[in-house]
């Protein structure tokens, strides 16, 4: 390894890693240096796409299975966008192998699977960080700012909604509805986002009773099971404050959130993947109503921050922010337990939203373990 640069391995050809290529090159502390695949030629392919558009000055390395390439004295960290299912034994090879793991979300299928893979990580000293890219934002770390200086006053609620519209090839064919690799559907692929805000908010308090319904299941030709195709949840925090969020592969695309207090609320339009060409915000609101006689109105108070992160593809955004923090961990040879015990509650919280919904919706107890 070199004092600073971070020689990256993607494990799999996923159309996700391609961002994360981009990002790489774009974060001075990182090359690619290999892309593996059960297949050769297409790993090769896949490798010649990416060169064209944002080329290395070395060519990465292609490898024709994941082990090869965990067995490479050549590679540090791995990036691993490989399916749900498929993940911990990938993981807990990669830790035994010595290397880094930067993880797609959900981490694993289930928290019980998740402490296997961060227990080998620990037990081999390598970091392990899920992908969640606006973590590593300017923007979501001022709008933690703001609710610990009393902006909005005592949070009270917060709501989370992600969505987009699958089509009829996505709910038949796309692997996000397929149970046996993605068994927690949109729950996993967008609530995970949902939950995490939560957590920011909150300053990575853990909630005291949590609940979960799905609202609609899809399932596909072929496959046994079906998965969360839209799905609700309730976080309830001892001291008062509530959450909610809805995830759905049904609604148009909406990425939106608010956290309201008792002197004020936030809201964000785009706080999981910044709007194409647009700096990163969100606003304070306050309303005051004012009674003149026959005449009641609410005046308006808004205050817009900005933050100097742009859409995806540029030096600031975002997913260039993450694997430049998580290729810092790397080079510095230090393990953020942070970043672990994010990891793990966003599981323990999904998995609570399940065992709430298998249970019929009810609020269950909640224990970080």
């Amino acid at each position: 390894m070199s004092d600073s640069i971070c020689r990256w391995g993607i494990l799999s050809t996923a159309n996700i890693a391609r961002k994360n290529w981009k990002g790489i090159r774009l974060s001075g502390n990182g090359v690619v240096a290999g892309v593996s695949s059960r297949d050769l030629d297409r790993a090769n392919q896949y490798i010649d796409e990416c060169q064209r558009e944002v080329p290395f000055d070395e060519r990465p390395v292609a490898f024709g299975s994941h082990q090869a390439l965990l067995d490479s004295d050549a590679i540090d960290a791995v990036y691993v966008p490989l399916p749900t299912g498929l993940r911990k034994q990938w993981v807990i090879a990669a830790a035994n192998a010595k290397k880094h793991v930067l993880i797609e979300k959900p981490i694993a299928d289930t928290a019980a699977d998740a402490k296997e893979m961060l227990d080998a990580c620990k037990a081999n000293n390598v970091q392990l960080m899920d992908g969640v890219m606006y973590d590593h934002s300017k923007r979501i770390v001022g709008l933690r700012d703001a609710v610990a200086e009393g902006q909005i006053g005592n949070i009270r609620r917060i709501q989370a909604h992600f969505s987009f519209t699958g089509d009829k090839e996505f709910q038949s064919g796309n692997i996000r509805t397929d149970a046996k690799l993605e068994r927690h559907g949109c729950l996993g692929d967008l609530g995970w986002y949902c939950i995490r805000l939560i957590l920011w908010t909150m300053n990575w308090k853990a909630p005291s009773k949590v609940s979960g319904r799905t609202i609609k299941k899809l399932s596909r030709e072929g496959v046994e099971g079906w998965v969360p195709g839209e799905f609700q949840g309730e976080l309830i925090y001892d001291d008062g404050p509530s959450a909610s969020f809805f995830c759905s592969f049904l609604s148009f695309n909406q990425q939106t959130a608010t956290i309201s207090g008792d002197e004020g609320y936030i809201s964000l339009d785009d706080y999981v993947l910044p709007l194409y060409g647009s700096q990163s915000s969100f606003d304070v609101n306050r309303h005051d109503l004012q009674i003149d006689n026959c005449r009641w109105n609410f005046r308006r108070m808004t205050e817009t921050r900005t933050f100097d992160e742009f859409h995806s593809g540029e030096p600031n955004s975002q997913e260039v922010a993450m694997v430049r923090r998580f290729a810092d961990q790397v080079l510095r040879k230090e393990i953020d337990q942070d970043l672990l015990r994010r990891a793990m509650l966003t599981q323990q919280i999904l998995d609570a939203c399940r065992t709430s919904d298998e249970a019929g919706g009810g609020l269950i107890d909640f224990n970080e373990s």
